[in-house]
């Protein structure tokens, strides 16, 4: 019996180490991420209960000296500190007047409208707009309060915090990529989050799915790879008399021909696309396009489907 005894200690003393190990390392995570204190801040909206003092109480908004002016009390300055703290000033000033007594003097204090201390978020997000910052808020928490990221958001986020607002910070985010990149950034009282817009090029034509497609970033997108996620060329498409449109820095428009039939049997070098590039695909019974009838297919009031493509 000894034996056994020992030897099933032996076996459960390790797996009990590891689990209050592992329990240990969740809770030091855990504690890694903290709510920080929501301090009132100048053009807050306040709301004041009085316990049993409904004639006491109302809303009070913050001025820019950091004040509230309340009735019979006049002005207590609460910018600075927390909701908790402007209660008991409150309580204090009443007992102090001898308007109340300690017994009856019984505050509470809640922050209806956070002037300056929401989360920012613009950008290329489905509604963009400022959002309350109560609670531990995560960068992924903050995007999907904002509806999520555009098709044609960058796979950057830049994050620029209150307290340093001189250097923001990069930060990959893909939640819909092939590998999800979602970065576990806290985000707090103040900060702003910005989605810029990435590239986008578009092909057009005779291709299976003409649209545009959103340049990754992190490698570039060449005639080949864009025919790839345009579904290759349409029926009668003549890849031989493809045209590629480019805006140059001036802002003048060029023209280059390109042979993807070429391109496709290895005999001519593959382009990389930039930003705004134009990859325009004809019909064989059609004359080639101008530059002008490219460019009017993404003028104004026509729609253009966008695609955030697989190969990010």
């Amino acid at each position: 019996m000894a034996k056994i005894f020992t030897c099933a200690m032996s076996l459960g003393l390790p797996l009990l180490i590891c689990a209050l190990l592992g329990r240990a390392q969740q809770l030091n995570h855990s504690a890694s991420f903290m709510a920080p204190p929501l301090k009132i801040s100048y053009g807050d909206l306040l709301e004041v209960t009085m316990f049993d003092n409904a004639d006491l109480s109302g809303r009070f908004r913050v001025d820019e000296r950091g004040e509230i002016v309340i009735s019979l009390i006049g002005r207590i300055h609460v910018e600075g500190i927390t909701a908790g703290e402007a209660a008991s000033a409150i309580e204090t000033r009443y007992v102090e007047a001898q308007i109340l007594q300690p017994a009856e003097s019984h505050a509470s204090v809640f922050i209806v409208e956070y002037a300056t201390q929401g989360i920012t978020v613009n950008g290329e997000v489905k509604a963009p707009g400022v959002y309350p910052a109560l609670g531990i808020r995560m960068l992924n928490d903050v995007i999907s309060a904002a509806g999520g990221v555009t098709a044609a958001a960058s796979s950057k986020v830049i994050i620029t915090h209150k307290n340093n607002s001189e250097n923001a910070t990069t930060v990959e985010y893909s939640p819909e990529a092939i590998t999800p990149i979602i970065p576990q950034v806290q985000i707090f009282p103040g900060d702003t989050v910005m989605v810029p817009r990435a590239g986008i090029i578009y092909v057009l034509g005779a291709v299976v799915k003409a649209g545009g497609y959103v340049l990754d970033g992190r490698r570039p997108l060449t005639v080949e790879s864009a025919m790839a996620l345009a579904g290759g060329g349409g029926r009668a498409a003549a890849l031989k008399r493809a045209q590629l449109v480019r805006t140059q820095s001036d802002g003048k428009k060029e023209n280059v021909a390109v042979r993807i039939d070429l391109i496709y049997k290895g005999k001519s070098p593959d382009m990389i696309l930039q930003d705004g590039d134009i990859l325009y695909i004809p019909t064989s019974r059609g004359k080639l396009v101008s530059e002008q009838a490219i460019s009017s297919a993404l003028g104004m009031g026509t729609s253009v489907a966008v695609y955030r493509s697989s190969y990010q």
